[in-house]
């Protein structure tokens, strides 16, 4: 049976990639999720925020540097133990080590939400082994004043910008809370996007009426929000020069042969590897064979996209019928008696 895959100009032994998690946030989670059969390992996110902060940290005693003496440059950050330090200087550090310890691609992941300069931190990912960016732009427009099409520029700028800085593959994690999702995945694409990963999970809080208090949670996924992603999966198919990541509701073997089916390149997940640990990769990975064989598939070639909006379909009036199909025998389904 041949999993073999390819995502972002990669070649990847299988199409299940561990995502962005507290399990790749150490040398030896990595392993692990490399160890159970993943075909790549994106590493926990680094934060725009903890960029600013060592960027604004070095100017500062880099100032301070200047008014006193040439030893002043024992002010910068020494290279301290690779854990003591939770910021920029850390991850760099484990990226790198990871990268050496495994033998699948190890993805580096940016979090942000604003065109600035710690976008060239891109380059030090690269440089420090990453064999792609992922760039995770969790952006929520808080004012009401802003518009849709700034929201859309933004995403646009900051993907030009680190593409700018680097020549390794970028992947753009985007949300579906746009008022034309395939058009923002169109725009992306032609910015030179290599990837595109169907959908950030935003942070919606809760409130405690006990303390008063706002509430942050994060919850794990379960496979009933993957209908959305699955969705524009299997429109964007053959529609988009851009790889196509699946992420958000893969808990058992059928999932990622749904999200396969619908054209992604490959098939995210961290919710399932936190709830039954690393080695679930490989009861997803035996699991998906196992389905491959029966169907009669020798590759995931002759799966990808099986059930994708075909080619020349009037998009919406496809996604209507669907819709009103789904209503008709849910009525159908539920008359009172």
């Amino acid at each position: 049976m041949d999993l073999a895959t390819s995502y972002l100009g990669l070649s990847l032994r299988n199409p299940v990639v561990a995502s962005a998690s507290p399990l790749s946030n150490t040398v030896d989670g990595v392993r692990r999720l490399a160890d159970a059969g993943v075909g790549a390992v994106v590493l926990y996110s680094l934060f725009e925020e903890q960029v600013r902060r060592e960027m604004a940290e070095n100017a500062r005693l880099a100032e301070a540097g200047t008014e006193v003496f040439a030893e002043a440059l024992s002010y910068f950050p020494a290279d301290a133990g690779a854990d003591s330090d939770p910021g920029p200087h850390r991850y760099l550090s484990l990226l790198e080590r990871a990268a050496a310890a495994v033998d699948v691609p190890v993805i580096g992941s940016l979090n942000g939400v604003t065109p600035g300069g710690w976008t060239s931190y891109a380059r030090a990912i690269q440089d420090a082994g990453a064999a792609a960016i992922e760039l995770n732009i969790y952006y929520i427009p808080g004012d009401p004043h802003t518009t849709g099409r700034e929201v859309e520029q933004r995403h646009v700028d900051i993907l030009c910008r680190v593409k700018d800085a680097v020549t390794v593959p970028v992947a753009v994690k985007l949300s579906p809370y746009f008022s034309s999702a395939g058009e923002m995945a169109l725009r992306l694409d032609e910015a030179g996007a290599d990837g595109l990963v169907l959908f950030n999970r935003f942070l919606q809080p809760d409130i405690d009426p006990e303390t008063l208090a706002v509430v942050p949670a994060v919850d794990l996924s379960s496979p009933a929000e993957a209908r959305l992603p699955r969705t524009w999966i299997s429109i964007l198919c053959q529609r988009v020069r851009a790889s196509l990541a699946a992420t958000t509701g893969v808990e058992g073997p059928a999932d990622v042969a749904k999200y396969l089916l619908a054209g992604a390149d490959v098939v995210m997940t961290a919710s399932s590897l936190i709830r039954h640990g690393p080695g679930h990769a490989t009861v997803l990975l035996d699991g998906l064979a196992d389905w491959m064989a029966r169907k009669g598939y020798a590759s995931v070639d002759d799966v990808r996209g099986l059930l994708a909006v075909p080619a020349g379909t009037d998009q919406a009036a496809y996604e209507r019928a669907g819709y009103v199909r789904a209503m008709r025998d849910a009525n159908g389904a539920h008359r009172p008696w």
